[in-house]
């Protein structure tokens, strides 16, 4: 199965399969399309297509990554476990000489990554028709206002890409824009995202930022710009090993951006360090709450280009789950390998959709000597978007941790709390509004594991009740005879 080269082609997909669901009554992108979508995703329905936005040049898609099959299909696999294991074939660590270079070995070297490169391209579907100055405006866009108390409409989907001002190697993330007016938005990146550093060296070079903001293109590409590469990985080289062919992109026309060929629309313009910062917010968050109203950078538009007939991609996000926990998930499974090469003795994790990505975290691990949990609680905090977890639990590695239910039950069988919860303090999400300052909280780690006696525990452990191995396969056959299973 190949992964699909654009949204038009997913959908087209999505369509064959019976996954999605084609709406041709008109609807309104403030608050209707919420109240629409929202239902839909909390039963796991198909994507949408509405074919007719009021006010809007295109079609509107949403819930195209809603379900575990959608998701793979966007990726091109039957099961996201595929993935990890390509990537678990490609690792190769090197070996280390020398202490220092035992402390400073971090990421495995990903040997074959480079052949799946970008591939530039003269010609782009993106830039079929060419909208420059006065004439780009973010009126042709059916921009959502998604929950009652959001500051405005705001582009959920994008692709915002960001150059280091010296070495020029491209960053891809994620950030939400709220729109300000036809030719400007809020540009919504954390201070620990590669735009923002891009934005902090621009700033201390005295230079505009060039940014370059792509919506849709190949699924594998708007993944990958949720996704939490390591430094070490590029984007765009990330999307196409996803899709096993190298990723189409464009030089962008108002800057030495590269952009994804095969987008659906392309904003282009700059963010100006010298420029005050704009208040931006509030806006129904992932969480399940509104983030409150802060200060970010603004981002102006120098140029607008699509295809001819093109889609706007977009998502809604609020209590979970909804659409965005299936991204979540690609990454929980598609990222166990390079956790495993950091931490060998972790099993499998899970983030639960109730944990919001980074309030809980489960971790099964290979317990080999007294406080292993407390070890993998500090390297996780140490790792990437983990320093982010609010709760890691720790438990046994024959614990599902892919069944939340289970792992609770055996991690609260396990503890004594006085004894087996550890308190630390580290960086915030910024979307933790309970954070005891912005950017700064307290974290905990359960330690769910059976406790031995060289950890203190002098009395005897209890075993797990489970039935004799050939009794229950016999009462098994017979229940099914029966029709009771």
């Amino acid at each position: 199965m190949q992964a699909p080269s654009s949204i038009g082609e997913f959908i087209q997909e999505l369509s064959k399969r019976g996954w999605l669901k084609r709406i041709e009554e008109e609807v309104d992108p403030c608050l209707e399309i919420t109240a629409l979508s929202e239902p839909v995703m909390k039963a796991q329905g198909p994507a949408l297509l509405f074919e007719r936005v009021k006010g809007a040049a295109c079609p509107l898609a949403i819930n195209l990554f809603g379900s575990r099959e959608r998701m793979g299909l966007a990726l091109g696999v039957e099961e996201l476990t595929e993935i990890a294991e390509r990537l678990r074939s490609l690792m190769q660590m090197e070996l280390p000489q020398g202490l220092w270079a035992k402390i400073t070995m971090a990421l495995p070297k990903l040997k074959e990554l480079s052949a799946f490169a970008p591939k530039q391209v003269k010609d782009a579907p993106c830039q079929e028709v060419r909208l420059l100055d006065q004439a780009a405006s973010l009126d042709i866009l059916p921009i959502l206002t998604c929950w009652p108390e959001d500051a405005g409409p705001f582009i959920t989907l994008p692709q915002v890409i960001t150059a280091d001002p010296e070495s020029g190697k491209q960053n891809v993330g994620m950030y939400r824009m709220q729109r300000f007016d036809q030719r400007t938005t809020g540009m919504h990146w954390h201070r620990h995202k590669g735009g923002a550093a891009h934005y902090n060296k621009a700033k201390a070079l005295g230079r505009k930022l060039p940014v370059a903001v792509a919506l849709g293109g190949p699924p594998a590409a708007v993944y990958a710009a949720s996704a939490p590469l390591p430094p070490v990985m590029d984007e765009f080289m990330f999307s196409g090993f996803l899709m096993g062919r190298p990723l189409k992109t464009v030089k962008a026309l108002t800057s030495d951006l590269m952009v994804p060929a095969e987008a659906e629309v392309v904003l282009e313009g700059y963010v100006d360090p010298a420029e005050p910062w704009r208040r931006e917010g509030p806006f129904g968050d992932h969480t399940g709450f509104y983030s409150l109203a802060d200060d970010y950078p603004v981002f102006h538009i120098t140029a607008v280009t699509h295809r001819r007939e093109f889609v706007y991609p977009a998502t809604v996000v609020g209590r979970p789950p909804m659409e965005d926990f299936y991204l979540g998930l690609a990454t929980e499974r598609i990222f166990l390998p390079l956790l495993q090469m950091v931490l060998p003795e972790v099993r499998d994790y899970h983030m639960p959709a109730e944990g919001v990505f980074h309030n809980l975290v489960f971790v099964a691990i290979n317990k080999e000597y007294p406080g292993h949990a407390y070890k993998v609680m500090n390297a996780l905090w140490g790792q990437g978007q983990m320093m982010f977890a609010k709760v890691i639990v720790v438990v046994d590695a024959q614990v599902d941790v892919q069944n939340p239910q289970a792992a609770w039950w055996e991690a609260l069988n396990h503890i004594d709390p006085a004894r087996d919860i550890l308190f630390s303090k580290g960086p915030a999400d910024a979307l933790d509004h309970a954070a005891e300052l912005p950017w700064l909280h307290s974290k905990m780690g359960i330690d769910g594991t059976r406790k031995w006696p060289e950890e203190g525990f002098k009395r005897e452990w209890p075993d797990r009740i489970e039935m004799t191995p050939e009794v229950q396969k016999s009462a098994l056959a017979k229940l099914q005879k029966w029709g009771l299973l």
